[in-house]
């Protein structure tokens, strides 16, 4: 067993060839994914897009970490919104700039109002930037946000045609925060989420681990929720194609 010591902790390092064998259920889903959709590419592409991101996200986090740079730290959150807002647009149609401005508008405001929350109220982080913590914290709040609207703005936009928008927003909002509801009625009874899951394995008391488990899911909620209920408010009018 390879342990390196990472702050006051030992971790397990594992091994490349360990981290293939995860892969072999996924190519049977692969397989399966292509005899019954009919993409040949699109699991194996998203698979190596996942692990190319996420080795070059560890070096950049390195750095991150090792430079209290504001202005840098505003810019990596910057581009999760802008990125995150683009991989909604993709999912939702009709495309269009406004369609995009209204997706990054609302996951702009919802996640940072609980990035904020977060931060200031919950953690006191003095001063209020810290990378280590910032950065991670973003990244999960940006990416259920960006989840959420996506199923909020698919399920609108097939709604919309056939209720009126009232009707149309409840069944979107609903529909948005099933994902979410579910994970808090399994939380401890079903799952162990994946952040209390990793500190646990690293060493953490579980005690501990729980408070931080709370703090990320009743985040995770609300910024998904406000993120689905600001974009539902400014589809008002609903947008239309260029």
């Amino acid at each position: 067993m390879d342990v390196r010591k990472w702050g006051n902790m030992d971790m397990y390092l594992i091994p490349l060839e360990h981290i293939a064998y995860i892969f072999l259920p996924v190519v049977a889903v692969a397989y399966i994914y292509f005899k019954w959709v009919g993409s040949k590419y699109e699991i194996a592409v998203a698979s190596l897009r996942m692990m190319v991101q996420l080795l070059l996200i560890g070096y950049v986090l390195i750095y991150l970490f090792e430079n209290d740079s504001i202005v840098l730290g505003l810019s990596v959150i910057l581009v999760m919104i802008a990125v995150s807002s683009l991989i909604t647009l993709r999912n939702i149609d009709p495309k269009s700039a406004r369609a995009y401005g209204i997706i990054f508008v609302s996951i702009a405001m919802g996640g940072s109002i609980n990035l904020f929350v977060v931060l200031e109220w919950v953690l006191e982080l003095n001063p209020l930037y810290e990378p280590k913590y910032v950065i991670p914290l973003a990244g999960m709040i940006y990416a259920n946000a960006m989840n959420s609207v996506s199923l909020a703005a698919e399920r609108f936009s097939s709604e919309i045609h056939v209720n009126p928008y009232e009707q149309a927003r409840g069944i979107a909002l609903r529909a948005s925060l099933i994902p979410r509801i579910n994970a808090l009625l399994a939380v401890g009874l079903v799952s162990l989420p994946g952040m209390m899951t990793g500190q646990i394995l690293s060493g953490v008391d579980p005690l501990i681990a729980v408070r931080y488990q709370i703090v990320v899911m009743a985040m995770i909620l609300g910024s998904s929720g406000l993120s689905v209920i600001c974009y539902l408010y400014l589809m008002r009018q609903p947008v239309k194609p260029r």
